[in-house]
């Protein structure tokens, strides 16, 4: 892993949540993209750009009446209580010392992803903090590779640009990766996906797929491999485990029995084999196949399937999905937290202090009601660049400095280059550094300091990492038990799906709050309506598009108002999030 611009002190990361992890280089008070970066090749993305319009925050406050803040947006912060940054410190500390530190909750979201973002976790972990586990994005997938091969880290770029097909599966390829798209666009694409995306309007060929039906279509297309004589034998005697208990799961079925399962026709798998058989193919595995109680086991079916037919551990091709930015690294942060509690099941009412690093959770964590009432009950300090939804609900607002002013490294979770960012602009004296920080609270406590700044990105910044994507074992999975959505569906229910936007990321920068149906919904465009589930409900306005399959509500991630619906409970394995483990009704306001 490494940078062309390492040796560049104008260089600066994007920290931004996505896959492509660009670097710019900073001259005349502008950004604009790195050429030298492979992956960003002299452009930076919507999302970068919206993020140099941020307002970001230089002043701390404090909330004396947090119950009269709910309403407030980022332009009416006037009224809250402006303090200086050292009265916000002391009144941090002050909190600290006076509150059981397991009933203090540390709470980092993926706001910012540069490595020195972890830093306050070593101060919160000796303090006694409790921290969460799990996430909210990716982590039943990812649970779901390491079982099969033991690590969840990517192909090199390059067996993406040297592959002829590539199959976005569950991934909106061209919207979630612009830079890596940039590289591959002119390859032939298959899209497997129940929304018609972009990039499945690009597509060769898309296959509409039914919601949590994923890990059967695998299995399918496992039967037309053994028939097309596409198994990769060298590979399975080498490096497999449990091919044949594998195979014998695909086949328990009759073939066309997973046409009225999945949606896809036979036809349709014909015409993929047809596109795939003899070349270089690469899936973009997306976080949409894992949003489920059992994601892991369907991310494991269809990586079984990729092994099957040979994708892995060669020269070109293969599968990515969100790796493992750190494996092969030493853990600079690593950290040994006393007590734990799974992300998605947080309840900020039983803890007496919350601070939130970061994160938007009002918008970003299942069951926004759950998450509203608790925050309310709770001391909320609130550290970050932007004041967003959550910040409205804190007591405390700490500005944390903005990427342009503190050093950084990025390492991506979508390729293996690194993107460093250097101090180009003066820092707001009013602002402090999440490395600034834990020093500080290290030295209000007496605890030991951790190492100079210099010292810990000099290591990153260095280090060589090489042939982590290899897989020595795979293990296929050799049991499945999962329960389909299908099965419980009534009539007058919809699936519920999310996926990214090119306009925001996440609950940053301008949402669209709409939900989208089919036109035989029955709906119209405007309409106001009521969506409920088992968990919550709440209100949209409709937007009819054809791209929706008919029995889905979609929104997009960053919608206000979706996770008013979703699960707070975790999936089966990760003490994740499983967003679309939900049926919904729909009915006018």
């Amino acid at each position: 892993m490494n940078s062309n611009s390492i040796l560049n002190n104008k260089s600066v990361a994007c920290p931004l949540d996505c896959f492509d992890a660009c670097e710019a280089i900073y001259e005349n008070k502008k950004c604009k993209g790195n050429k030298e970066h492979k992956v960003t090749n002299g452009k930076l993305c919507v999302n970068f750009a919206n993020l140099l319009k941020e307002d970001f925050l230089k002043e701390s406050y404090l909330n004396p009446e947090k119950t009269l803040a709910k309403n407030l947006t980022a332009d009416q912060k006037i009224k809250l209580e402006k303090i200086s940054l050292d009265k916000s410190l002391d009144i941090l500390v002050e909190k600290l010392e006076n509150t059981e530190p397991s009933k203090t909750i540390y709470y980092k979201g993926s706001g910012n992803l540069g490595l020195m973002q972890s830093s306050p976790k070593t101060f919160f972990s000796k303090y006694g903090a409790t921290f969460t586990k799990g996430d909210l994005c990716e982590g039943p997938g990812s649970n779901g590779l390491n079982k099969g091969r033991k690590h969840s880290s990517n192909p090199p770029i390059q067996n993406l640009i040297d592959s002829e097909i590539i199959i976005a599966w569950g991934r909106n390829f061209s919207i979630t990766s612009p830079h890596m798209y940039n590289l591959v666009k002119d390859k032939t694409f298959i899209t497997i996906d129940p929304i018609k995306t972009p990039i499945a309007k690009k597509s060769e060929l898309h296959l509409q797929i039914n919601p949590k039906t994923d890990y059967e279509l695998a299995l399918l297309l496992t039967r037309f491999a053994y028939m097309e004589d596409m198994e990769d034998e060298e590979f399975i005697q080498n490096h497999g485990h449990g091919a044949d208990w594998f195979f014998d799961l695909a086949k328990q079925r009759p073939v066309v029995s997973y046409e009225e399962t999945t949606g896809v026709s036979l036809n349709d798998i014909t015409k993929f084999y047809e596109l795939i058989k003899g070349k270089k193919v690469s899936i973009m595995l997306g976080l949409g196949v894992q949003k489920y109680y059992e994601g892991s086991q369907i991310t494991r079916v269809i990586d079984s399937y990729a092994a099957y037919i040979g994708l892995h551990n060669k020269s070109a091709g293969g599968v990515w999905y969100i790796g493992d930015s750190t494996n092969g690294y030493e853990n600079k942060f690593e950290v040994k937290p006393k007590k734990t509690v799974s992300l998605p099941e947080v309840d900020f009412a039983s803890y007496d202090l919350v601070f939130i690093q970061g994160a938007n959770p009002v918008v970003s964590s299942p069951n926004t009601q759950r998450v509203i009432e608790g925050l309310e009950k709770s001391f909320v300090v609130f550290y970050g660049t932007t004041l967003n939804e959550t910040s409205r609900y804190a007591d405390l607002i700490i500005p944390s400095s903005d990427f342009l002013s503190k050093k950084d490294i990025r390492i991506s979770y979508g390729h293996e280059l690194k993107a460093i960012s250097n101090v180009v602009i003066k820092k707001d004296e009013n602002t402090i550094s999440e490395y600034e920080l834990t020093q500080y609270l290290n030295n209000a406590f007496s605890f030991e300091k951790i190492k100079e700044e210099d010292e810990i990105l000099d290591y990153y910044k260095n280090a060589r990492v090489e042939g982590i994507s290899k897989i020595e074992t795979f293990e296929f999975i050799e049991e499945i038990e999962i329960d389909n959505l299908y099965e419980s569906k009534k009539e007058d229910e919809y699936y519920f799906i999310t996926a990214k936007r090119k306009e925001n990321l996440n609950s940053q920068f301008n949402s669209d709050d709409s939900v989208y149906l089919h036109p035989k919904s029955g709906f119209k465009t405007g309409d106001k309506v009521i969506l409920s589930s088992k968990y919550g409900k709440a209100f949209f306005l409709v937007s009819i598009n054809e791209d929706i399959k008919e029995d889905c509500a979609f929104c997009f991630a960053g919608n206000k108002n979706s996770n008013y619906l979703s699960n707070h409970k975790s999936d089966e394995e990760a003490d994740s999030a499983m967003f679309q483990e939900v049926l919904i009704h729909i009915e006018l306001s």
